[in-house]
């Protein structure tokens, strides 16, 4: 049986992050789970330099975002990764932003692939893409 490991980030909520309610605009969201997406494959040995080296990398085909409580500025959140399913071509990866205390300010879920980008075409994951995720066999 595999699991995947979960991945943290940590982001102090700033001025730029909001919009004119006082509180962090939605597309703002997608872009703070982004980092994190990028920290956590980074870290796993699959960041930029890589993805531009082996011409294959990570693609979203489709995301649903629930807001749940709003953030403020000057707050720190915590953004949880995991795959939860990758079963072929297509997986599923969820990230949470969290409070100090544990509670939901927002779920993501989102499907994903794996892009090959000279024939622009979804991959099978490689070994080593399988553990920047957190792939753990």
């Amino acid at each position: 049986m595999s699991s995947w490991s979960v991945q943290h980030y940590s982001v102090l909520i700033r001025e730029s992050h909001l919009d004119s309610y006082g509180h962090v605009n939605n597309a703002m969201y997608l872009t703070l789970l982004e980092e994190a997406r990028w920290e956590f494959i980074t870290a796993g040995g699959y960041g930029f330099q890589e993805i531009h080296q082996q011409r294959k990398g990570p693609v979203i085909l489709d995301i649903h975002l629930s807001f749940v409580k709003e953030i403020r500025l000057r707050e720190s959140i915590m953004i949880e990764s995991q795959v939860i399913e990758y079963p072929s071509k297509v997986g599923t990866l969820k990230q949470r932003m969290l409070d100090a205390q544990g509670k939901e300010y927002a779920v993501a879920t989102m499907k994903f692939g794996f892009f090959d980008l000279e024939a622009r075409r979804l991959l099978a994951p490689s070994p080593e893409w399988l553990r920047a995720l957190g792939h753990r066999p």
